[in-house]
């Protein structure tokens, strides 16, 4: 590593590799449904294509933590990740036929969705480790997001869908700059603990108990009725004549109130529930896709997506607590890794799917659909506050 390198703190090289990776997140999420309408996919071509992206995320994030784990670097496992993203993204660009884009949709979203929980463990070790605040780095990230919502779809609108693509791309080529300046982040050798050599059934039997089983169920359902809004809000608005930058500045609304209510949430919510924070995420859920469906004029659009603190934030918050508060530590990462595995990939592929047909028949009333599982999910976190009422 060179001397240069080596000055540079810690905290500003996460900063740097969030930003860059979140730049490119930004335009990937919103508008790479918009580049796949631009190449001619039908809407259930565009919902496999989502749904692909997401499911590749079931595979790509346990393998990713199995390399940064094993690695004799943990840098190595996020340079590997955006290596491959960034190399998929290119291959995007001379591919017309549908199947292949659906392949290549599955090969970049699962290793660019999958840097996330790899970036993430890495730079909460190291803040741990060195002593520095692992907020601001992951703050700059989502202000970088919003850029890359609001610049992408301004460029959208000047040249084209085909501009989503070159802002993704732009954006994993930073992502690998980037990650050749983060720490190494070498793995430590440490003695087995007798907990690790536990058999599996006890873990079985942990992720079964304290009401678990219901907080994945409502988890899932909850987060995973984002897939319209991830696969189809962009076209869908775009569409009814919302210009792109203005989907860019929607998207950036529902972050901003994302980021606002983290930074609240603590004082608001501290005496709620963990299952009345996802009550609350749920029952938003409901009101916010059936309102989306209606098709509402622009200026009510934006309000509309400060709701995404609560469906979003509110149901990410009250797993997070629930699972922390009523799992053993020993089996903390896998809960989470569990819930990741759920809800931010097979019931979101799942979703993102059946959009596509959603979108075909009923246009931007293909937000409705998603009160379905919303609503499920509401009523599974209604029994988890049942159940927790019960417990000891």
């Amino acid at each position: 590593m060179s001397a240069a390198l080596i000055q540079i703190p810690r905290p500003v090289r996460f900063a740097l590799f969030y930003g860059a990776f979140y730049l490119g997140f930004g335009a990937y999420l919103p508008y790479m449904p918009v580049w796949y309408e631009g190449r001619g996919l039908s809407p259930e071509m565009i919902g496999a294509a989502a749904a692909a992206s997401m499911a590749g995320r079931v595979i790509a994030a346990p393998l990713g933590a199995m390399l940064a784990d094993r690695a004799p670097k943990k840098r190595w496992a996020v340079l590997t990740y955006s290596l491959v993203s960034f190399f998929a993204f290119a291959a995007f660009i001379p591919a017309t036929n549908p199947w292949a884009i659906l392949v290549l949709a599955g090969l970049a979203g699962g290793a660019f969705t999958g840097i996330m929980p790899i970036i993430d463990a890495f730079a909460i070790q190291e803040s741990s480790r060195r002593r520095f605040a692992f907020g601001p780095p992951r703050a700059f990230g989502s202000a970088t997001f919003i850029l890359g919502n609001v610049g992408a779809g301004w460029l959208i609108g000047w040249l084209g869908g085909e501009a989503a693509l070159a802002w993704t791309l732009i954006g994993a080529a930073l992502a690998v700059l980037t990650a050749l300046m983060l720490p190494e982040g070498r793995n430590r050798p440490e003695p087995v603990a007798p907990e690790i050599t536990a058999p599996k059934t006890g873990m079985v039997a942990a992720m079964l108990s304290n009401g678990l089983p219901l907080a994945f169920a409502a988890s899932a359902l909850i987060q995973g009725a984002h897939g319209f809004y991830y696969g189809f809000s962009a076209v869908a608005w775009r569409a009814e004549g919302v210009p792109a930058g203005a989907v860019g500045l929607l998207w950036a609304t529902g972050v901003g109130a994302e980021i606002v209510f983290f930074a609240v949430s603590a004082r608001l919510l501290q005496s709620v529930s963990p299952a009345k924070v996802l009550a609350l995420g749920g029952a938003v859920s409901v009101v916010r896709w059936l309102a989306l469906a209606a098709s509402p004029p622009l200026w009510l659009l934006f309000p509309l997506q400060l709701l995404h603190a609560f469906s979003f934030s509110a149901t990410y918050l009250g797993f997070l607590r629930y699972a922390a508060e009523n799992s053993p530590q020993r089996f903390a990462s896998m809960a989470q890794a569990i819930n990741s595995a759920f809800s931010g990939g097979l019931i979101l592929a799942l979703a993102a799917y059946a959009s596509g047909f959603a979108y075909s028949a009923y246009g931007a009333g293909g937000f409705a659909v998603m009160a379905i599982p919303s609503g499920l999910g509401l009523l599974f976190a209604f029994w988890l506050v049942q159940t927790a009422r019960t417990q000891p």
